[in-house]
């Protein structure tokens, strides 16, 4: 693994620190949430700026940067992946937009800088340091796939603010399993 601060291999996204374990607090969000493939992947990324409509449509603010969550992933057939974001005080869904807690608990994160093409490479250095490291992650084996207690992706640059993708800033944070 690169060292943290030092870009990696060609097409490699800037890694900004090791992956570390950290405790987070249950936290409230709304969403949208889709089955999608590799393929049709923009059918639920490109919903973020939605949500966030529909929250400034009801007067409510972000709590924290929007982020991509994934429930169950089997890469060769189906993803079942939510478009979230953040907020302080409970929001009642619709239709569409659900209502959600992401759970309590200790994650592995890993914050990258670069195009977010590059996070399937930084998703296999944070996965590979935890094994490494004898950490066990909350997920199981379904047949649809491995389902995931929590596995976010933060978006952590406004594209209005910062509209090259290069210089994005994306944390990675996996939930662990109860010890």
């Amino acid at each position: 693994m690169s060292p943290a601060g030092v870009a990696g291999p060609p097409g490699m996204a800037l890694l900004t620190h090791e992956p570390v374990v950290v405790t987070r607090e249950a936290q409230l969000y709304v969403a949208v949430r889709r089955r999608v493939t590799l393929r049709t992947f923009g059918r639920i990324a490109d919903r973020i700026p939605e949500v966030l409509g529909w929250l400034a449509e009801r007067g409510v603010a972000p709590a924290g940067p929007p982020f991509l969550r994934y429930l169950v992933i089997d890469m060769d057939r189906e993803l079942e992946v939510e478009a979230g974001v953040p907020v302080a005080q409970p929001v009642e869904g619709d239709d569409d937009v659900l209502a959600g807690v992401l759970p309590a608990g200790r994650y592995v994160t890993l914050t990258q800088v670069g195009h977010p093409d590059a996070l399937v490479a930084v998703t296999g250095v944070l996965l590979d340091a935890a094994h490494h490291r004898g950490l066990v992650w909350d997920s199981e084996p379904t047949p649809a796939g491995e389902r995931w207690g929590c596995r976010l992706e933060s978006y952590l640059t406004d594209p209005r603010e910062e509209p090259d993708m290069n210089r994005w800033r994306v944390e990675l944070a996996f939930r662990l399993a109860d010890a």
